[in-house]
Order: structure tokens, then sequence, then C-alpha cells
């Protein structure tokens, strides 16, 4: 018998691959909040204790919280402040780099991207309402050229979590980020594009 094509066999080294994922136990969790007061209410509930002699490099600005919550290590960081103007390091960029090394160093077995958005009326959301992410995109990374506009546009799928949402009844919606805190015309229209539902500045990265 001839062997699988090349294709076939690699959707299924895949496919094991994500399903060794899938079962695999949680003991460590890492949440990313972009902003102190924000993860504040958290580090308060799990009992956390700030990290002095941080895993990260000597310089940087960012903040861990760790400890332990029902047999889970937990692991709370934060971009921390700009170190010239005094203010939270929000944007894609501080995300994406201290969620990077927050890999590197922590090696978690579940990321959640954690905070405050903006939400859309029209779309059903209201204030105070929690969402758990289904798909994420950029609406501020405008690449008028073929394929690479694609690219500018980054839309993914989040990782499937059909039973968290059953167990805290919790809403799901696209969400669509970007590193400006208006809305310019422009970004209005990728995000309406975007179809989404949420609007931030730090989850797709």
């Amino acid at each position: 018998m001839a062997p699988p094509p090349h294709g076939e066999k690699s959707t299924k080294v895949k496919e094991e691959s994500a399903a060794a994922v899938d079962n695999r136990p949680i003991s460590t969790i890492l949440f990313i909040i972009a902003m102190q007061t924000e993860a504040l209410p958290l580090v308060n509930k799990f009992q956390l204790t700030e990290d002095v002699d941080s895993v990260f490099p000597k310089g940087v600005p960012w903040v861990r919280f760790y400890g332990n919550y029902k047999g889970l290590a937990i692991n709370i960081v934060c971009p921390g402040k700009d170190p010239s103007l005094g203010v939270d390091a929000v944007g894609t960029v501080s995300a994406s780099l201290v969620t990077y090394a927050s890999i590197q160093a922590l090696k978690p077995d579940l990321i959640i991207n954690a905070g405050t958005a903006g939400g859309f009326g029209a779309k059903g959301a209201s204030i105070g309402d929690v969402f758990l992410t289904s798909e994420v995109a950029f609406h501020d990374r405008r690449i008028p050229i073929p394929v690479f506009d694609i690219y500018g546009v980054g839309s993914r799928k989040a990782f499937s979590t059909p039973n968290l949402l059953k167990e805290l009844n919790i809403k799901a919606g696209k969400l669509s980020t970007g590193d400006s805190l208006d809305m310019s015309p422009m970004d209005e229209a990728s995000i309406v594009a975007n179809d989404a539902t949420i609007k931030d500045m730090e989850v797709t990265v």
C-alpha cells in the first residue's frame, strides 16, 4: 500500500499534536493583564505575592504576581509602567513582548489575556458583560497590498472552550484590537468588517 500524501501525513501529525495539548493537565496558569489596577482584584482574590526577584530580564518594567490557588500555580503578569512617562505600558507591542517573555520564563499550560474592553450595543454588548473571545483581529494594521492586507488584519480563531462558556454562562464574541483608544472612521470601518462585538488594545498578540 502506498504511503499517504505528504499533506495528509502532516495533517494527521498536527491533529495528534493538538489532541495531546488538549489532554494535557493544567497546573500553571498565566494571566496577562495590561493595567495593574485591572489586575489587583485577582491578585487579592488569589492572595498572590509580587515577585521581587524577577524572572524577567533586568531593567524591564514588567510586574509579576504569583502564588497557588486550589493546587494551581497562578501567575499574573502586567507590562508595568513606562519608565519615562510613568503611565501603564498599554498596547499590542508591550502585550506581545511580555506574553512571549512570560511563556519562555514560566512555561504555562494555560494563558488568559484578561481585562476591560469596549463593547458595541448594536452587537448585543452591555456595560458589565463578561465576554469570552471567539476570534481576534487587528483594525489598525492597514497594508493595502494583496495578501499583505490579510496579514495586516491577522484574523485568527481563539482557543475553543465550549464547556467554560456553558459553565460560566457568559457571552462569546469576536474582538478587534489596535493601538489607539479613539475611534477614527477608518478604524470603525475595519471593526465593522471584523464583525467585532468588543474592542481593546492588547488581545491580538
